[in-house]
């Protein structure tokens, strides 16, 4: 590792996924215990069960774009029922809490733009193994919490404490 830097937690997510929002609990805990350290990437794993996952998944991705895609995240996942329940009005109504440009939001959604990423994200974690969500890869080890997030952020800690002491 270079410079003393923690190995990358990469948080494989369904953002119309109960689990992934409780697992957010654990995300922001180690953001609060390694600070910008730990740099956390959020990759997109939308379920076929969650009908409106993917174009959340776009949706966040024009937020990340505007420099607000991780409050746009958490808020959604905050709104989880509320997006089954309604589908891509609350994408828009997120994106305007958080301070994103709800129309290049929408235009998003329409046009397509972040398809291919998320797509590449799908793809790429299809290959490694993830089968739903949450999921995390740390340090070359891949982490399920889709069956049980129980003991997961006490793994993770392992890692990253182990990749410091080296």
């Amino acid at each position: 590792m270079i410079d003393g830097s923690l190995p990358r937690l990469e948080f494989w997510c369904d953002l119309q996924c109960p689990d992934c929002r409780t697992a957010l609990d654990d995300v922001r805990a180690l953001r609060a215990q390694y600070g910008d350290a730990l740099p956390v990437e959020l990759r997109h794993f939308p379920l076929e069960k969650h009908k409106h996952a993917y174009a959340a998944a776009e949706a966040a991705e024009e937020a990340f774009d505007q420099g607000l895609g991780w409050p746009f995240v958490e808020a959604l996942l905050a709104r989880v029922e509320d997006l089954d329940a309604r589908g891509q009005q609350v994408l828009l109504e997120v994106a305007r809490e958080v301070g994103a440009d709800v129309e290049e939001v929408d235009t998003a959604l329409i046009d397509g733009r972040h398809m291919l990423t998320v797509d590449a994200d799908q793809a790429e974690g299809k290959a490694i193994g993830v089968t739903g969500t949450p999921t995390y890869v740390i340090g070359g080890q891949l982490l399920d919490g889709g069956t049980s997030q129980e003991g997961l952020r006490e793994r993770i800690v392992a890692v990253i404490e182990a990749a410091r002491a080296s």
